[in-house]
């Protein structure tokens, strides 16, 4: 009779069938207060500490050679296949994040929406009191009722009483200045994350359009030799309309903010591919079994 592996077994094979694209945020100075939506502010060294697991344990390959590396994914000796990006281009990312993922030669693309460039805060990070975990605001209102408009939803938080807080430099958008010196360093490249970073179900296809063609438009007369051709949709929202104009405007994948590892199945549907949400407070160990590593 044949001996089945234990579940530390059993994840590691499952690991190996199927890729994991990790969605990254922000990466904070250890010593930070905490500030705005806490889930998406990862403290560095709690970052080092992932990526020393990739490391390890995984082969961390760049985005955009993804699809080729699925394939030798499937050999029974290979490691677990991880890409990594980070959605914002939160001024820790851009800085703080990088420098530990140039020091571990680990590969990262980053999604950026040129409207916040040169430090643009967003509502999430704003609209989150002092000493709450989340805004104060419902997210299903934010993105299906308002939109996920930023304007809109600074609105509605001004006429409810909703206070201000401004963030810290750190959890800010980077710089135009930033960006390019953080895409000099080897492997890390830029995506498109839209230009306002509106939820983009809730458009008409004229406005997705415009969402899509304004920030790859932006992005390629400054970054055009270091350009991915995927995008990240803002809050994960995607739909058929979606879908179409993200590949009509030339986009050739495009990635959800949940749903896992990219099965055989998922590239079938490239254009809403799924990735993993890292949350600030994951364990170490919690991140070891997510990414195929096993528990210890």
């Amino acid at each position: 009779m044949a001996v089945l592996p234990g579940p530390s077994g059993l994840l590691r094979w499952a690991a190996r069938r199927a890729p994991l694209i990790l969605a990254y945020h922000n990466v904070v100075p250890d010593d930070a207060p905490p500030a705005g939506d806490r889930s998406l502010h990862l403290p560095r060294a709690a970052f080092a500490a992932q990526l020393d697991i990739l490391v390890e344990r995984c082969t961390v390959v760049p985005l955009g050679d993804l699809p080729d590396a699925a394939l030798e994914a499937d050999r029974p000796t290979a490691r677990p296949v991880v890409a990594v990006t980070f959605d914002d281009a939160y001024r820790g990312a851009v800085t703080d994040g990088v420098s530990e993922l140039v020091r571990r030669g680990v590969p990262a693309t980053i999604f950026v929406a040129p409207k916040y460039v040169d430090g643009g805060a967003f509502w999430w990070d704003e609209l989150t009191p002092p000493g709450a975990l989340a805004p104060a605001i419902p997210r299903s209102f934010a993105l299906e009722g308002l939109q996920g408009d930023d304007q809109s939803i600074r609105a509605w938080a001004s006429k409810h009483g909703v206070p201000v807080t401004p963030p810290p430099s750190h959890a800010r958008v980077a710089s135009e200045s930033e960006l390019s010196a953080a895409v000099r360093k080897p492997g890390i490249t830029l995506g498109s994350h839209t230009w306002s970073h509106p939820y983009l179900p809730s458009l008409s296809y004229e406005e997705i359009s415009r969402e899509l063609t304004e920030s790859w438009s932006w992005l390629r007369q400054r970054f055009s030799d270091r350009l991915v051709p995927w995008i990240s949709y803002p809050y994960g929202g995607v739909s058929e309309d979606v879908e179409e104009v993200a590949a009509a405007t030339g986009h050739r994948a495009g990635l959800c903010i949940s749903g896992g590892r990219v099965s055989r199945r998922a590239w079938n549907t490239p254009h809403a591919l799924p990735r993993y949400n890292v949350p600030a407070g994951l364990s170490a160990r919690g991140f070891r079994v997510r990414v195929g590593g096993g528990a210890e």
